[in-house]
């Protein structure tokens, strides 16, 4: 009876917790902007198409009946929000599968991820990342039940396989990853006979039908999604630097909890150890590929995940030897302050800490990274209202990266992007025409020259100036130009950095 009570209560903080978080997650996507990429997957779902230029459809897909309704920037957020709960939950279930004789790595799987600074910003932001992780980490334990099935696993196991294989490459082009891994623990668990099993090539055959739009659409569009994320992977010359900067980012993002799990692994059944993969293919590869300058902190998400629960398992057999807990209870207060401080920089916009940052691209004087975050709702509605009364029949940037949070705050105005680089925005609008008009919009934190002349317009008007505050803090700007006889030959250029002592 003592021992069923003191699970009870432990379940009810977790579920506390949970709660707690999901709560948290709610109330920043109520008061946060869309991030560059929020917007930008946004911005799928009011061009609804079989796939995009830079990535699958699922990420556009699923946001597309809420924003048809004009669903506000809050309740898209409880998309992704939805999408961590449920992850955090399918982690906790593979702890459990993974060493029931550990009660507690439920939990501590649970805490883990909890206190994973990055993680939280994939359960207010809805990105690629966010539904591949709940995909992989449903995969993982799907694999875990296949490979304990002592004969070849049932038509329905296979038939589920296939669909989530298939929603995975739906949502990532790096679900590739959690493929190999699935074939390669089933090989380990099954042996050869398993390329004899009719199911097998069933959830092949519905991955394969599930990920065919996209496959479609890159056949109407010259491959060209195909063809960027080839490029964009293979990177510059190979540095250890890069490398190395790569996993010292990865232990900040995700926290050394996690780390715990290669403590873990020796705990787990051998015949079960093969599940690291999930951890291991991702993890290899991106760490590969970063040495040649390409990759995002959020890429790994899935993999470190997938580590959570023996991370779970290490901490609920460690965590009763009082040499241990002391570590751990260091960890944990660290990793915490880390979480509150990342999400305290998000809602104020990083201020006061950096309040008087100037905007600059100059490696001696960085833009405020948090002033993302903040002001671009106000300025795509002024932007649709400047470009309505001056007759203006578009708005433009002169860098992709300024391009969602307007085309999606200005909707319906279409976004041009006035620089030599093909990306989604042409496929959705095109490059301006040549004598063309647009209202053309200047970011302070991302400022750059205004184009005029041979490389610009014939004349631009500053309109207005728009200032965005926060916490009673100077934060960012906001410039209007009306722009007109478009010159069609770009060559945009930032904003030299404002000398101490000199005016803008």
């Amino acid at each position: 009876m003592a021992l069923h009570f003191f699970r009870y209560a432990k379940a009810l903080r977790t579920r506390w917790l949970l709660i707690g978080a999901v709560a948290l997650h709610i109330a920043l996507g109520a008061v946060l902007g869309l991030s560059v990429d929020e917007a930008h997957y946004a911005l799928y779902a009011n061009h609804l198409a079989l796939s995009y230029f830079d990535h699958p459809p699922m990420v556009g897909w699923v946001q597309w009946p809420l924003v048809a309704l004009g669903a506000p920037d809050v309740v898209l957020r409880l998309i992704p929000g939805a999408l961590w709960l449920g992850t955090v939950l399918i982690a906790r279930r593979v702890a459990m599968v993974l060493a029931p004789d550990a009660p507690d790595g439920g939990m501590w799987t649970v805490v883990v991820l909890l206190l994973a600074p990055l993680l939280h910003v994939l359960g207010i932001g809805l990105l690629p990342d966010t539904l591949l992780m709940f995909w992989s980490t449903a995969l993982m334990l799907l694999t875990l039940r296949m490979m304990q099935s002592r004969s070849t696993p049932s038509m329905s196991n296979f038939i589920l396989l296939g669909v989530l294989l298939g929603l995975s490459g739906l949502s990532k082009y790096t679900a590739i990853f959690s493929a190999l891994a699935v074939a390669a623990c089933l090989l380990h668990a099954h042996g050869i006979r398993i390329f004899c099993s009719p199911g097998l090539w069933m959830a092949v055959a519905i991955a394969l039908v599930l990920v065919s739009p996209v496959g479609i659409w890159n056949a109407q569009n010259q491959w060209i999604s195909f063809g960027y994320q080839a490029k964009h992977g293979s990177g510059n010359a190979w540095e250890w630097s890069n490398a190395l900067r790569f996993a010292l980012v990865q232990c900040v993002a995700y926290g050394p909890l996690l780390l715990c799990g290669f403590a873990g692994f020796g705990r787990v059944a051998k015949q079960q150890r093969s599940i690291i993969l999930f951890f291991a293919i991702p993890s290899v590869v991106l760490l590969v590929l970063s040495g040649g300058g390409t990759g995002l902190p959020h890429w790994t998400a899935p993999a470190w995940v997938a580590l959570a629960p023996f991370a779970g398992v290490a901490l609920a057999r460690h965590w009763q030897s009082a040499r241990s807990r002391w570590l751990f209870t260091t960890l944990i207060t660290m990793q915490a302050l880390g979480c509150v401080g990342l999400l305290a920089l998000m809602v104020s916009g990083g201020m006061p800490f950096m309040a008087g940052r100037a905007a600059s691209a100059q490696d001696t004087n960085p833009p405020n990274p948090f002033a993302d975050l903040h002001g671009w709702d106000v300025a795509g509605a002024r932007a649709l209202a400047l470009a309505n009364a001056e007759g203006l029949a578009s708005v433009s940037v002169q860098n992709w990266t300024l391009a969602s949070r307007i085309g999606w705050y200005a909707r319906p105005l279409p976004v041009h992007v006035l620089e030599d680089r093909f990306d989604q925005f042409d496929l959705w609008a095109g490059k301006l025409s040549v004598g063309g008009n647009t209202l053309l919009v200047d970011w302070s934190q991302q400022p750059y020259v205004t184009p005029l002349g041979s490389h610009g317009f014939q004349t631009c008007r500053l309109l207005e100036h728009l200032d965005v505050h926060r916490l009673g803090y100077p934060l960012a700007g906001f410039d209007f130009y009306d722009c007109r006889g478009w010159s069609s030959d770009p060559a945009p250029a930032l904003k030299p950095a404002v000398q101490p002592g000199t005016k803008p």
